[in-house]
């Protein structure tokens, strides 16, 4: 079974997104596989809501494990059938907590194995900063080593907050030749699309 790897920086969206792109294919609960830096695996099983609430945060580093859920994405004959995972944020410095250092070398780990990797970026704050401040040296690297896999996708997310627009055009701009698309985690905005460039590569 093909894995779809969720990245970006800390704040992103990814969880949330992960969450409702879930619950547009039709999950009402989920069960999550969580793998631990230290090796340990458990399995939590939430209804969408309920793991919106307990998983979903604003301060930073709430995901410190990979969170991977069984995903069942409708083709012309019947489905077929990915695992999707949440990750740690990811920073441009190194983070002073063990625990969290160790999140992201996980992350970056499971970067090298993906099949796919959905890369998520705050279109928002672009808008109000300069993209190379606001996307950092971390999503530089990150789009280009995963565009020479094949199997990625920019996911310009909060695209239903202001200045996003704004925020779309620089990140084109900085980003030139790879494939975006825009989202809204909180809306649905685009899993659509999403949905047809997961099924594409499965």
């Amino acid at each position: 079974m093909k894995e779809c790897l969720v990245v970006g920086k800390v704040g992103a969206g990814k969880t949330l997104f992960v969450l409702n792109f879930a619950a547009y294919l039709g999950l009402a609960r989920i069960k999550i596989n969580v793998e631990y830096p230290s090796g340990q695996v458990l399995y939590r099983q939430y209804s969408i809501e309920a793991a919106r609430r307990q998983l979903v945060g604003n301060n930073p580093h709430t995901t410190k494990a990979l969170q991977s859920i069984i995903l069942e994405i409708p083709v012309t004959k019947g489905v077929r059938r990915c695992i999707i995972s949440d990750s740690s944020g990811l920073i441009d410095h190194i983070h002073k907590d063990a625990g969290i250092r160790q999140a992201i070398a996980q992350t970056l780990g499971a970067i090298r194995r993906a099949d796919l990797i959905l890369h998520v970026v705050d279109t928002s704050q672009i808008g109000v900063s300069d993209a190379p401040s606001a996307l950092g040296e971390v999503d530089y690297q990150v789009a280009q080593f995963a565009q020479m896999r094949g199997g990625y996708l920019i996911l310009a997310n909060k695209i239903d907050l202001p200045n996003t627009n704004l925020g779309l055009q620089k990140l084109h701009l900085e980003l030139p030749g790879h494939k975006i698309t825009p989202i809204s985690a909180m809306t649905g905005h685009g899993f659509k699309e999403v949905r047809a460039f997961v099924r594409r590569h499965l």
